[in-house]
């Protein structure tokens, strides 16, 4: 036994040839000890490694880890703040994809000449901002000709 892993010095005590944290907190990286300890506290962390299968520690280790720096950050929400805004743009993105999905079958419908949907309005979708169309010329391309262009101002 050369070194103390970063949790038996932060600790100031001894470090045993089993301990627990050794694998998971090297010498060399003092600091991922210290954040996880600032929010769990070194007994819980010892308790939920021995509660967890050896395969799994590393990755409850990094999720820890994960968490605590989140929470450092922001000490009211932490990830939580993370995962609501990661829901947020795949609820966005979701509406965009179905407004695409809702012009393309328009422009299909459109150019296999189906006469029932040329006068009809595309459905408004909940929540789609079509920022990226009321940029103008974002994408430069021509327009389309007069037969085939939607009903809706380009």
């Amino acid at each position: 036994m050369n070194s103390r892993c970063a949790a038996c010095k932060y600790l100031r005590r001894r470090c045993p040839p089993d301990c627990i944290f050794s694998p998971y907190f090297p010498s060399n990286n003092p600091q991922r000890f210290e954040s996880i300890h600032r929010i769990y506290g070194a007994s819980n962390i010892g308790k939920i490694l021995q509660q967890i299968l050896p395969h799994l520690r590393a990755e409850a280790v990094e999720s820890m880890y994960y968490e605590a720096q989140c929470r450092l950050a922001d000490p009211v929400y932490g990830c939580v703040k993370i995962i609501y805004q990661l829901n947020q743009n795949i609820h966005h993105v979701h509406n965009q994809l179905a407004n695409i999905q809702a012009q393309i079958a328009f422009y299909n419908a459109q150019m296999h000449g189906n006469n029932q949907i040329q006068n009809a309005e595309l459905p408004a979708f909940v929540g789609f901002n079509n920022s990226l169309a009321d940029q103008g010329n974002a994408f430069p391309h021509p327009a389309p000709p007069p037969s085939i262009r939607p009903p809706w101002p380009m």
